[in-house]
C-alpha cells in the first residue's frame, strides 16, 4: 500500500506517510423521528404524567436545546409490550438492556455498512474493529455482534470501549488512530451506537436533569474508516490526524455522574459543567495546537469538529476563544438536526464540516479569496471530565 497511485478525483494526495487518516463516514438512525415540536405531548401522554409544572419546564428546555429533530428507539410499540418502563421505581434493567442490546447492533450494523460502501474496498480488507457504546451491556460485548453482523473475518482484531459518554466517539477515533500508525496497511473500523432507552424515566420533580435528557438526547449511529497510506486510487483521505491526546481534570468526577441501576441507567449534569469547560478548552486546545506551530491568532483560520454537547457549552467554547459564528456552525447543525446523539454526534459533525468546507473552497475559487488554513481541531468532553482532542489537516480539495 501506498500514496503514489493517482487520487480519485475532488480529493487531495498529500498525505504524509504513515499517519493514520479518515477514509470514509457512515451513519445510520432509527426509524422513529421525533419533532421538538411534539415531543411534550407525546412524553407526558406515554409516561402517563399530567404535572402542568413539569409539562412548563420541559416545554422550555425544549426551546433552549435548539434541537429540531431527534431519531429514537423508543416507540408507542415498545412501551406496549414494556409498560413497566413507564412506571416509577420498577426493575426494568433487564427489560431496558434486551431492547438496547439489539438496536444498537441493528444501528452499528447499518452505520457500519454504508461506510464501507462509501469507502470503495472490499470488507475483507478490515483488520481491525473499535467499539463505542454507552447504551449496552452484555458478555461477550457488542463489538462481537457488530463482526457477526457484518460478516468480518474471525481474524478481526476488536477494542470495545464502554461507558465513556459524550467522548467516546472522539476517543475511538484517538485509539483507532494509534493502531492504523502502529500496524502499516491496517484499516479499522470505527463504529458507535448509542440509544437513550437505557435511561428513559418518567418525569420527575425529584429528576430534574431527566427533563433535560428529554429535550437534549437523541439515538443513532456512526461509522469510520482510518487507516495510514490511503491507496489514492481507491481511497479518498478526507482527514489527517495529526495528534491525539487525551485530558482529565482532577476532582470533577461527579461532575458528569452516572450509575446502571435496576431501573436503568440514572445520570445528571452538575451547573457548572460549562463553566468547567470554558475555564480549561483554551489551554486544552493550545497543547495540540502547539505541535505544528500554531498559536492563538490561527482560531479563526482553522476548522472547528467539537460535539455539541449542548447550546451552553459551544456558546461558552465560542465566547472563550473568540470564534466566528460560522466556526461552529456543523456543531450546531448536528446538534439541530440530531439532538445529542453521545459518542455518534462527531460523526454527523464532520459529515457536516466536509460540506461546509467544500461549499467554502467553491467560494473562495470563485471570488479569488485567501484560502483558510488546512489544520483544524476535533474535539470532545466526557466523564471524567475528561477533554479528548485530535489535531488534523483538512484533506478535500
Amino acid at each position: 500500500m501506498g500514496s503514489e497511485e493517482e487520487p480519485k478525483e475532488g480529493f487531495a494526495k498529500m498525505v504524509n506517510p504513515g499517519k493514520a487518516t479518515i477514509l470514509a463516514l457512515g451513519k445510520a438512525f432509527p426509524h422513529q423521528l421525533v419533532m421538538q415540536e411534539f415531543l411534550v405531548d407525546g412524553y407526558f401522554k406515554n409516561t402517563n404524567c399530567d404535572d402542568p409544572d413539569l409539562r412548563k419546564k420541559l416545554s422550555r428546555l425544549c426551546k433552549t436545546t435548539t434541537v429540531k429533530t431527534r431519531y429514537v428507539v423508543m416507540s408507542e410499540e415498545i412501551l406496549k409490550q414494556y409498560p413497566e418502563l413507564a412506571i416509577e421505581g420498577l426493575p426494568t434493567v433487564k427489560q431496558r438492556l434486551d431492547i438496547c442490546n439489539d438496536a444498537v447492533t441493528e444501528m452499528a450494523v447499518e452505520a457500519s455498512r454504508v461506510c464501507i460502501k462509501k469507502w470503495g474496498r472490499p470488507i475483507s480488507d478490515l483488520t481491525h474493529l473499535v467499539y463505542v457504546s454507552s447504551s449496552e451491556a452484555r458478555l461477550p460485548g457488542g463489538d462481537l455482534y457488530l463482526a457477526k453482523g457484518l460478516g468480518l473475518s474471525p481474524e478481526t482484531q476488536r477494542v470495545m470501549l464502554y461507558f465513556m459518554g459524550c467522548s467516546g466517539g472522539a476517543a475511538g477515533l484517538r485509539v483507532a488512530k494509534d493502531i492504523a500508525e502502529n500496524n502499516p496497511g491496517s484499516r479499522i473500523l470505527l463504529a458507535t451506537s448509542e440509544t437513550t432507552i437505557i435511561g428513559f424515566k418518567p418525569p420527575s420533580a425529584d429528576r430534574p436533569y431527566d427533563l433535560v435528557g428529554a429535550a437534549l438526547f437523541g439515538d443513532g449511529a456512526g461509522a469510520m474508516i482510518i487507516g495510514s497510506d490511503p491507496v489514492l486510487s481507491i481511497e479518498r483521505p478526507l482527514f489527517e490526524l495529526h495528534t491525539a491526546i487525551q485530558n482529565f481534570l482532577p476532582d470533577t468526577e461527579k461532575t458528569i455522574d452516572g450509575k446502571l441501576t435496576e431501573e436503568g441507567i440514572s445520570f445528571k449534569l452538575a451547573r457548572e459543567l460549562p463553566q468547567i469547560i470554558e475555564d480549561n478548552v483554551e489551554s486544552f486546545c493550545e497543547k495540540l495546537m502547539a505541535t505544528v506551530g500554531l498559536t492563538d491568532k490561527d482560531y479563526n483560520k482553522m476548522f472547528w469538529a467539537v460535539h455539541p454537547g449542548g447550546p451552553a457549552i459551544l456558546n461558552r467554547i465560542e465566547k472563550r476563544l473568540d470564534l466566528f459564528p460560522e466556526k461552529l456552525s456543523a456543531s450546531r447543525r448536528a446538534l439541530m438536526d440530531y439532538g445529542n446523539a453521545s459518542s455518534n454526534t462527531i460523526v454527523y459533525v464532520l459529515e457536516y464540516m466536509i460540506e461546509e468546507i467544500l461549499k467554502k473552497q467553491q467560494q473562495q475559487k470563485k471570488e479569488s479569496q485567501e484560502e483558510e488554513s488546512e489544520w483544524g481541531l476535533i474535539l470532545a468532553f466526557g466523564p471524567g471530565v475528561t477533554f479528548e482532542g485530535i489535531l488534523a489537516r483538512n484533506l478535500t480539495v
